[in-house]
């Protein structure tokens, strides 16, 4: 019997894991650090500088970029914790095997940029902020700062949404069942279980809304995962457990989902997540369900039912939250699960410190998390700080106290969502703002056919990504 073209990947996949997985240990985000700062170290003081950037992610290296090419005498210095940068935006396309893509296309080094815009950066994972003192604690030792910029990403709530949970389990589930939104190993090995799956399901579970970054993820995600099962001829579904019935550009996706990939793809709406069973990958969550009846008030009568499912590959996107060096500024944040940074009104200064300021993930402001709105805020962060720093005054453009100013298509989301041919759809957002908070009001467009996806998306989203990468690398 010759071997399947799937025996073949899998070959491949598990050298490309073995040799990304030397090279590569995640990016702006949190995982569970392997190094320890002695007190000599968080004693030692390294310098001082104008401006120090906390994260070295889209937001970060934009800040960092665009402050140097306003005035390159700023003082620039960039305190990142990992050796090299991974794309998350377009990560998907990996899991999808479309034509070009691996690994490789998600992982860029700090080098160039460095070298070309001037800016200093020091590999170290932050350990303590000190804000009276104006000192940032690293596991190389200390460094002091005029104005910060915080762009950390997020980290995951495990012990929030699992409080019965013990840590081993966690890192146990953080191992076999990752959740893919932390770029670097995670994505390693949710291709390599992949690769290494015969036929069987595959459950991708969905936070609640608003818990967690770029909305569309876990849903393009299922469509490259169903893409790759049905070009190697895998036998199984893509399961969604979303705890809402909420999905981000949801008639975009339900279109793609029941034009290409039929009953593949399956979406179940309303399932708290209870517990997971590595050993015999079975997931057990608590779905809610209408009754069919009504109650005096003519509203459906729901009721809560225990069920289980078995797996073979398990994507468990854990809630997110803040990444820890948010908590270890002090500064105040928003009162959900996830803890935004309270911001200064319709500026990238916090509400707490005016000489802490905030981009990415953590912003408080009510825009999308993505990789073109963190570009978009750390652009606009970088201005205001320029501003200040040569002593004039900066606010965003508003024709008066209550009137918005929109900056048209300020975000693009874009999701792959086809293979072969490959099709992609998107979202647009304009961003607006009255003077106490800057928001987004999204818009998914459909084509000339009354489609929402199309092959022409599917090339703006690979273009996209070269320009984006173009901008913060070359």
């Amino acid at each position: 019997m010759g071997m399947k073209r799937r025996d073949i990947l899998k070959l491949g996949a598990a050298g490309v894991a073995v040799a990304a997985a030397s090279t590569v240990t995640g990016c702006s985000g949190s995982s569970e650090s392997s190094s320890e700062a002695t007190g000599a170290q968080q004693g030692k003081l390294l310098g001082k500088h104008k401006v120090i950037v906390i994260g070295a992610g889209f937001g970060g290296l934009t800040v960092a970029k665009q402050l140097k090419k306003a005035d390159k005498s700023f003082d620039v210095l960039v305190i990142e914790k990992n050796d090299t940068f991974m794309s998350c935006p377009f990560s998907n396309t990996n899991l999808g095997k479309l034509k070009g893509i691996n690994l490789g296309t998600f992982i860029y080094d700090y080098a160039q940029p460095v070298e070309k815009h001037g800016y200093g950066m020091l590999k170290a994972e932050v350990t303590g902020i000190d804000r009276k003192a104006k000192l940032v604690h690293t596991t190389q030792g200390s460094v002091a700062y005029e104005l910060l910029v915080l762009s950390p990403g997020i980290a995951y709530n495990y012990e929030g949404q699992f409080p019965k949970w013990s840590k081993e389990k966690i890192k146990h589930i953080q191992r076999v069942a990752p959740g893919a939104l932390i770029p670097g190993s995670e994505h390693v090995v949710l291709e390599r279980n992949l690769s290494n799956m015969e036929d069987g399901d595959v459950i991708i579970t969905v936070p609640s809304s608003g818990k967690y970054r770029c909305p569309p993820a876990p849903f393009e995600r299922a469509c490259m995962i169903a893409a790759y099962m049905k070009k190697e001829e895998i036998e199984g579904k893509v399961i969604i457990l979303n705890e809402t019935g909420a999905i981000a550009k949801g008639a975009a996706f339900k279109e793609a989902w029941k034009e290409l990939y039929g009953n593949r793809i399956e979406h179940h709406a309303n399932c708290k997540l209870d517990d997971v069973d590595p050993k015999s990958k079975k997931i057990m969550y608590t779905q809610t369900v209408g009754t069919g009846k009504k109650d005096a008030e003519g509203d459906e009568v729901t009721k809560k039912v225990s069920k289980s499912m078995n797996y073979e590959v398990l994507n468990l996107i854990a809630h997110n939250k803040a990444n820890p060096v948010i908590e270890m500024a002090g500064l105040e944040t928003t009162k959900d699960g996830f803890g935004k940074v309270k911001m200064a009104g319709c500026s990238f200064a916090t509400k707490t410190d005016p000489d802490v300021y905030a981009v990415g993930d953590v912003v408080g402001h009510a825009i999308p998390p993505s990789g073109q709105t963190a570009n978009w805020a750390g652009n606009q962060c970088a201005a205001e700080i320029a501003h200040r720093l040569h002593g004039k005054d900066y606010t965003l453009p508003v024709k008066s106290a209550t009137a918005e100013k929109p900056i048209q298509a300020a975000n693009v989301c874009f999701s792959m969502v086809g293979d072969n041919p490959e099709e992609g759809i998107m979202v647009s957002h304009d961003f607006s703002w009255t003077g106490t908070v800057i928001k987004g009001k999204g818009h998914v467009p459909k084509g000339a056919d009354g489609k929402f996806r199309s092959r022409g998306t599917a090339k703006a989203t690979r273009d996209w990504y070269r320009g984006i990468m173009s901008d913060l690398f070359s």
